[in-house]
């Protein structure tokens, strides 16, 4: 028997006017809060530290719980997954404003994030259900991946002049406000899509035991690890060494995101150029040289911008290089079990980010460059054995 899915109606517009408000929240949960990361310590009486598990739980939980959530919208639906999981971020992100101590407001956060990982698996599925074998499929897909582009560089200067205006509680009182609408829309309007007759399940255990899943997955956590980094530190290095106001940050901070959102309208040119595996290689370079400037700001003292922003501009174009080509490289030979793949795949890179990244921002002095510095060398220098491994013969034959 055939699969049949209910008739989704929605011209492109309308879909995107559905859908991206989800992925949208789930991104601007980590960016919009970042201005007043400095400050969180002695607003909530606690330390650095804990204010960083705030950042590293909820980029963490944000991959496993796609494991979690992915199974469960295959069996009960993906509309009931989302409803719950936007509720459970509205009702978190409300409770971490009236939050007044550190322990409360770490839970919230912890449970904001399991909202917004039900939120990107149910959107997430719905396209693949509504827009696999469609033409719009490529379209919305880089739509959402153009408007996730702007909310790291939309989302720290909304959160500065949310502060700057009504206190650090403002930023999660907006979440919550932003996320309402959205429900009631979604609430209204979003028809199930799952299969009703889903294809057996085949085994996942092949993509543990691909070397191309392993290497290409590990690059992706250096790219976006390499930018997990740049969010925790930044705030430290910008605001709390080099003295910058919290708008004059989230300026300098959103110039690296549109330094990203340039280079991705390029990307596909120099894919087409250089292919999958020269692409990666690349981008891991440029990682490098970045790198290498952070250190030459870090030994001569340089000014933040020069020294921090400058180099920084230079591993967005990596990282955008990298991104553009890993899932390509990763995934290509799990075409039929996808969507474990693609769980899989942004679990294991989630997970290396939040633990290493994690790792490299309390072991090394967080205001300065050496948390992206030693990050940053230590993940782009494995991928690039990983890449010239996978060109030996013998590998390469065996995958």
């Amino acid at each position: 028997m055939s699969n049949t899915r209910p008739i989704w109606g929605y011209a492109l517009p309308s879909a995107l006017l559905l859908m991206a408000p989800f992925d949208v929240l789930a991104s601007l949960a980590m960016d919009i809060y970042l201005p007043v990361v400095p400050a969180m310590p002695d607003a909530l009486h606690t330390t650095p530290s804990i204010i960083q598990l705030t950042l590293s739980l909820y980029m963490v939980v944000l991959g496993v719980g796609q494991i979690v959530f992915g199974p469960i919208s295959d069996r009960i639906g993906r509309r009931p997954v989302l409803l719950a999981g936007a509720i459970l971020f509205a009702a978190a992100s409300a409770g971490a404003a009236v939050s007044s101590a550190a322990l409360p407001f770490v839970g919230l956060r912890l449970v904001q994030a399991i909202g917004a990982s039900a939120m990107l698996v149910a959107t997430f599925a719905t396209v693949r259900d509504v827009y696999a074998d469609r033409p719009d499929g490529t379209v919305i897909y880089g739509l959402f991946s153009s408007i996730l582009a702007f909310v790291p560089a939309l989302g720290p200067i909304a959160g500065a002049l949310l502060a700057r205006t009504f206190g650090w509680r403002a930023i999660f009182l907006a979440l919550a406000v932003l996320a309402t609408p959205a429900i009631v829309h979604a609430a209204l309007r979003w028809p199930e899509t799952r299969p009703t007759s889903p294809k057996a399940r085949k085994s996942v255990l092949p993509i543990f035991g691909s070397l191309a899943f392993w290497i290409y997955t590990l690059a992706f956590a250096a790219a976006m690890g390499t930018f997990f980094v740049f969010f925790s530190t930044a705030p430290r290095v910008l605001v709390g060494r080099a003295g910058y106001s919290e708008l004059e940050f989230s300026v300098a901070f959103a110039s690296v995101a549109l330094v990203m959102v340039a280079v991705t309208r390029f990307a596909r040119v120099f894919v087409g150029r250089w292919g999958v595996a020269g692409s990666a290689a690349r981008g891991m370079g440029l990682l490098l040289c970045g790198v290498a400037l952070l250190v030459v700001g870090e030994v001569l003292e340089a000014p933040a911008f020069v020294g921090f922003i400058v180099p920084m501009w230079v591993m967005a174009i990596g990282i955008v290089l990298t991104v553009s080509v890993t899932a390509n490289g990763a995934l290509g030979k799990f075409g039929d079990i996808a969507g474990s793949a693609v769980a899989f795949y942004f679990c294991t890179q989630s997970l290396i980010v939040g633990l290493l990244g994690t790792l490299a921002v309390t072991m090394l002095p967080a205001d300065s460059a050496w948390p992206l510095i030693g990050y940053s060398a230590a993940m782009a220098a494995l991928v690039l054995i990983g890449l010239a491994l996978l060109r030996t013969p013998s590998v390469a034959n065996s995958t």
